[in-house]
């Protein structure tokens, strides 16, 4: 969504995103979190507002003293690799020596000013599920020193189902037992939609753009999906500035989003004996 019309885009102001109570309880214990260094996690299907957490996590973070905020793009990189993408994240010279060396060099390098390190971390991975394995080990054992007495990173891991499965395994249990607060997103209610979405209207300056009734329908074809949601209304926006509607209606959704048969689909219908 942008100031300018209900769109679904990537690159929203933070000021203009819709915050729920448990995002914002999420927000604030992570904020407390930085103090003491650690491990958090946001889960949720694709499409829930995991991306959109972290921005506004990310936000608040960097407005705090002493907290430098850093993300991690390629977390399917080899180790060499991650170091050096930690290395230009927080301005300091990681070189990618042998493991011990490179750890407690990293430690030494990484130990003031506190920083806080947000990323996507999923379970799939291009190069399989042993370098997945090795990376966030790794981290596990960068983020402390002193036998995990002192805490050198925050780290919010982000991902699907899939990394929920995997921080249940036998090798990621080390990890999954460090992870101090938690948030997961769940499918989102009409209700909750709604609410979403009349934001988004206001926001845009533009409260009245949608007739309740179609509000209410996309809400419930969007099936509890955030992106769903905002991809609907952001292709209905277009077909009605093409058109030059003044309002957007249920009219213009069926003409528009509703997806009759394919061809060849074959309908039965009968009655109940």
């Amino acid at each position: 969504m942008a100031s300018n019309g209900i769109r679904s885009r990537p690159d929203v102001p933070v000021e203009a995103l819709h915050v729920t109570r448990r995002i914002e309880s999420f927000c604030w214990r992570v904020q407390q979190l930085v103090g003491e260094g650690g491990f958090a996690l946001v889960t949720g299907a694709p499409g829930a507002g995991k991306s959109v957490t972290l921005r506004l996590l990310a936000e608040r973070l960097s407005e705090q003293r002493d907290v430098k905020v850093g993300v991690c793009s390629r977390p399917q990189a080899n180790l060499a690799d991650f170091y050096r993408e930690m290395g230009d994240l927080f301005g300091v010279e990681l070189r990618p020596l042998q493991p011990m060396g490179r750890r407690q060099g990293a430690a030494r390098a990484l130990a003031d000013p506190h920083r806080c390190l947000a990323g996507a971390a999923g379970a799939h991975r291009r190069r399989g599920a042993g370098d997945a394995v090795h990376l966030l080990s790794e981290l596990r054992l960068l983020c402390s020193t002193r036998l995990d007495s002192h805490i050198l990173l925050t780290v919010v891991l982000a991902g699907d189902g899939r990394l929920l499965e995997r921080l249940r395994s036998d090798e990621f249990l080390p990890l999954a037992s460090r992870m101090r607060v938690r948030l997961a997103i769940e499918r989102a209610t009409p209700d909750e939609l709604q609410e979403y979405l009349r934001q988004a209207l206001h926001k845009a300056g533009a409260v009245k753009l949608m007739t309740p009734e179609l509000i209410a329908t996309l809400c419930d074809h969007a099936q509890g999906n955030l992106r769903a949601l905002m991809n609907m209304a952001g292709e209905l926006l277009v077909y009605a500035a093409e058109r030059e509607a003044r309002q957007i209606d249920e009219k213009l959704f069926l003409e528009t989003c509703a997806t009759p048969p394919t061809a060849g689909t074959k309908v039965a219908a009968g009655r109940r004996r």
